[in-house]
C-alpha cells in the first residue's frame, strides 16, 4: 500500500483540524502515517482520539523552539523515519513541524512535499524580527516546497513572491473548513446549560474559544469587562493554556470574579448556542475555525482587526477592532448588548456567509491538490 506522511509538531493538531484530510487519503487508498511529538498532545490532554482511525504514529521529539538541541535530534529522527518508509507524499503543517520535515525530505529525495500553513509568523503589524527569521525561513524553505497552501489572502499574497521548487505551486484554500449544518442544527436547552453555570437568562453572555495564551489575548477582553461596570454581562472562556493563572489572577484583581469564567478545555459547541457573542481579539490567526464556527451558529462577532478575520468578518457580521484598543472592545460590547435588533441582523448575515466556508468546498479543493500531487 502507498504511504503518506503528516507531519506536525504538536500531536493534537492532526485531530483538531485535518481529520477530513485523513479521510479523503484513505478513500484514495493510502496509508497515512503521523509524525508528531505525542509527549505535548495539545488541544486536550491525551491522545485517544487518534484510537481507531487508522493512522500509523511515529514519535518525533519536537521542540517548540528552534533554538534547542532537540531540533536537531527530531530532523534526525525524521530523516531516520523517510528513509525507512520511503513515503509516496509528505505533507507537513505547523513552522517547526514544516521546516524540518521539507529539510529532511530534501535529504532523502521523499517527494512530492506539500506544506499547509496556518498564517504566516510574519504579517502586518508582526515584529520586525518575525520578517528577519521566518519570512527568511519561508523563503528559503520554499525551494524544497511542491505544494504551499495558504488559508487566507494576506498569505496567499506573501507566498506568490517566494521562489518555489521547479514547478511547484502555491494554492489558497480557505481554511481547514467547519460542517456548517452540524452547528447549525444543533438542538440544546439553554436554560438548563445557563442554570448549570449560574447564569440568569436575562445576562448577556460573550464567548472565546481558543488556547489561554498570549496569542489569543483574552487579557484585552477581561480589561474591557473592568471598563463596563455592568452585573447583566459575563465573560465566558472555552479553553486551557500557560496563561491561565495569570489571567485569574488578573481577574480577582480587578473584582471580575462573578463575570469572567475559566470553563477550561470544552467541547464548546453547547457554548456557541448559549452566548449572545462571540469574541475573538487574536493577535495573530491564520483563518480561525473556533471564529468560522461561531459564524455557523449565528454569533454576532467583535474580532482583532488582523490576517485572516477580515477575511470572515466585515461590519455586517460584526466588529473590527484593533488589536489592544481596550475601549473600543468595551464600546462595541455595549454596543451589540444593547441592541438585540442588531445582533439579528449580524446573525442573519453571519448564517449565510459562513456556507462558503463549509467542509465540503474544502474537501473539494484538497482532494484535487492531492490528485495534482501524485500525477
Amino acid at each position: 500500500m502507498k504511504k503518506v506522511l503528516l507531519v506536525t509538531t504538536v500531536s493534537g493538531f492532526v485531530p483538531q483540524f485535518q481529520m477530513h484530510n485523513v479521510n479523503i487519503l484513505q478513500k484514495m487508498g493510502y496509508e497515512v502515517h503521523y509524525a508528531a511529538n505525542y509527549n505535548i498532545p495539545s488541544y486536550g490532554n491525551d491522545n485517544n482520539r487518534l484510537d481507531g482511525t487508522g493512522i500509523v504514529r511515529h514519535q518525533i521529539d519536537f521542540a517548540r523552539s528552534p533554538y534547542t538541541k532537540q531540533t536537531i535530534i527530531a530532523y534526525k529522527q525524521l530523516k531516520q523515519l523517510m528513509k525507512k518508509n520511503r513515503f509516496d507524499l509528505i505533507h507537513c503543517h505547523t513552522p517547526m513541524g514544516g521546516a524540518l520535515a521539507r529539510l529532511a525530505a530534501k535529504n532523502t529525495n521523499t517527494k512530492p512535499v506539500i506544506y499547509s500553513v496556518h498564517g504566516f509568523h510574519f504579517y502586518k503589524g508582526a515584529p520586525i524580527q518575525n520578517f528577519l527569521i521566518y519570512q527568511t525561513m519561508e523563503k528559503y524553505f520554499a525551494h524544497y516546497t511542491d505544494v504551499l497552501i495558504t488559508t487566507n489572502h494576506e498569505d496567499y499574497q506573501a507566498a506568490q513572491k517566494f521562489k518555489m521548487k521547479e514547478n511547484g505551486k502555491v494554492y489558497f484554500v480557505p481554511g481547514v473548513g467547519i460542517e456548517v449544518e452540524k452547528f447549525k442544527n444543533l438542538t440544546l436547552d439553554k436554560r438548563k446549560l445557563r442554570k448549570n453555570l449560574g447564569i440568569s437568562e436575562e445576562t448577556i453572555i460573550l464567548l472565546s474559544v481558543g488556547e489561554v495564551i498570549k496569542r489569543k489575548n483574552h487579557e484585552t477582553v477581561i480589561k474591557a469587562m473592568e471598563k463596563l461596570k455592568r452585573t447583566d454581562i459575563v465573560y465566558l472562556i472555552c479553553g486551557q493554556g500557560e496563561l491561565e493563572e495569570k489571567l485569574k489572577n488578573l481577574t480577582d484583581e480587578l473584582g471580575l470574579q462573578n463575570k469572567v469564567k475559566f470553563l477550561g478545555y470544552q467541547e464548546a459547541t453547547p457554548y456557541y448556542h448559549m452566548a449572545n457573542i462571540f469574541l475573538h481579539p487574536s493577535y495573530r490567526e491564520g483563518l480561525s475555525r473556533a471564529l468560522m464556527e461561531a459564524m455557523a451558529v449565528g454569533l454576532p462577532i467583535i474580532c482583532s482587526k488582523i490576517r485572516g478575520n477580515v477575511d470572515l468578518v466585515d461590519n455586517k457580521g460584526g466588529r473590527l477592532i484593533e488589536v489592544e484598543e481596550i475601549d473600543e472592545y468595551a464600546k462595541a460590547i455595549l454596543e451589540l448588548s444593547n441592541n438585540p435588533k442588531l445582533r439579528n441582523n449580524m446573525s442573519t448575515y453571519n448564517l449565510e456567509k459562513i456556507n462558503q466556508f463549509d467542509i465540503s468546498n474544502i474537501d473539494l479543493m484538497m482532494e484535487k491538490i492531492y490528485k495534482k500531487s501524485f500525477d
